[in-house]
């Protein structure tokens, strides 16, 4: 479990307190306890949980329970268990606002319960995450060419595009005329030092290099969320014709299960960077480079608005550092957006921002991105891995300041799981 504390971030201990005596329910034999405290108001935004499930139990995953306790009633909700180094049980807290209650739960031996699942399906060179009819969010693996006319070089794959709103509107834009090398949300970098070359992996006009999909490493579905990690190389265009690779990055999307008439759900996107040869990979400071969204050509200047955790909105927030910020803005009759959150472990955080001012463009289209690297150079060294982690509430609605302070916190800030052993 994560904290801050005085500005540095801890780790926080599970607390295990074991007894010796069993307790019957409906379910099963009661195996543990959970009991969470979360500190401040979640503003109605789902909080997401966990816990390591090895120091607790040995039972198999298929004849475990997890049950939500009110007073005497007890209902079995989703979990799912992630297997890595250890398993891991995950679900998701209630949305009440209600800072001051505890929630307990009873982990138990029993029937599983049947849930609805999200899920990822691929097609035609595009993985989509979707759950029952609707598509929440697609990413796509297949090199995508520009149209007929267009430069080829502006082709590019490894990108999500579409990023769906919970009623079903597009959020995401690849392609526009104005910036063909625009691609929904995607991540490379701008200005990078590599053998003895400035190389651009962002401008793909310049035929210096790009960011091409690799392989799927894993595909998950589940009752809590569904998610891949894909395999992305940053590969670099030699003067001599050959090419080289080199970056590796391990990008993992999850998408979290959707409750029903739910108006918002959350995506945690994770990048891990290592360098794929032995030279160094050092990152030049730039305005732009990292992971950029370019948001739907509905929005313009008009029909939307950008805010900040500091403060700033859309005209004075391009260059200042941030936590989280807001995009939201008219989506034909409805009306919805996006909150970014930056982990606090990021490079250069509370990260600088590249958002478009108003008058970036005739129309006032929009642009926004953490840019990590916008005021100073990164180094990446052989042997070793980086890490950014980002957090998107993707909503209809309007989304205040308040959410948005909320939703940071529990990204930010895990909240801790008391485990009482029966």
């Amino acid at each position: 479990m994560e904290l801050l504390q005085g500005g540095r971030l801890l780790r926080n201990v599970v607390l295990v307190s074991i007894s010796f005596n069993w307790a019957l329910s409906s379910y099963g034999q009661k195996i543990a306890t959970l009991v969470v405290q979360l500190p401040h108001p979640t503003q109605g935004i789902g909080v997401t949980a966990r816990v390591d499930l090895d120091p607790i139990t040995f039972i198999p995953d298929s004849s475990l329970v997890l049950l939500a306790v009110d007073g005497n009633k007890r209902t079995a909700i989703p979990f799912q268990i992630s297997h890595d180094n250890r398993r891991t049980l995950h679900w998701i807290m209630p949305s009440e606002s209600n800072a001051t209650k505890k929630y307990v739960f009873e982990l138990v031996k029993g029937a599983r319960s049947s849930f609805d699942q999200i899920q990822a399906t691929m097609k035609e060179g595009a993985l989509t995450i979707h759950q029952g009819g609707k598509n929440l969010l697609r990413y796509e693996y297949k090199t995508v060419y520009p149209p007929l006319g267009i430069d080829t070089a502006f082709k590019r794959s490894a990108f999500i595009h579409t990023l769906w709103t919970p009623h079903g509107q597009e959020l995401t834009r690849i392609q526009a005329p104005d910036h063909y090398h625009h691609y929904g949300i995607w991540n490379p970098w701008t200005h990078v030092l590599f053998e003895g070359d400035t190389l651009d992996f962002w401008n793909l006009k310049a035929r210096k290099g790009t960011v091409r999909f690799g392989n799927f490493i894993s595909v998950t579905n589940g009752a809590v969320y569904s998610e891949f990690e894909a395999l992305h190389q940053h590969v670099v265009f030699k003067r001599d014709g050959t090419e080289k690779v080199a970056l590796n990055e391990k990008q993992t999307v999850r998408v979290y299960h959707m409750e029903n008439n739910q108006d918002y759900f959350l995506v945690d996107v994770t990048i891990e960077l290592n360098c794929a040869t032995e030279s160094l990979f050092r990152i030049l400071a730039y305005r732009y480079a990292g992971l950029g969204w370019r948001a739907t050509e509905k929005w313009n200047k008009n029909n939307s608005e950008v805010f900040t955790s500091e403060g700033k909105i859309r005209n004075d927030a391009d260059g200042s550092a941030a936590r989280w910020f807001v995009v939201q803005g008219s989506l034909d009759n409805d009306y919805g957006g996006a909150l970014w959150m930056s982990y606090p472990t990021n490079y250069d955080h509370p990260e600088p921002l590249r958002i478009w001012p108003e008058n970036s463009n005739a129309t006032g289209e929009l642009f926004a991105m953490f840019a990590p690297t916008k005021n100073k150079d990164w180094l990446l060294r052989p042997g070793q891995t980086y890490e950014l982690k980002y957090r998107f509430v993707v909503f209809n609605g309007h989304l205040s300041k308040e959410k948005a302070e909320s939703a940071w916190h529990y990204f930010a800030m895990q909240p801790a799981v008391e485990v009482k052993r029966n």
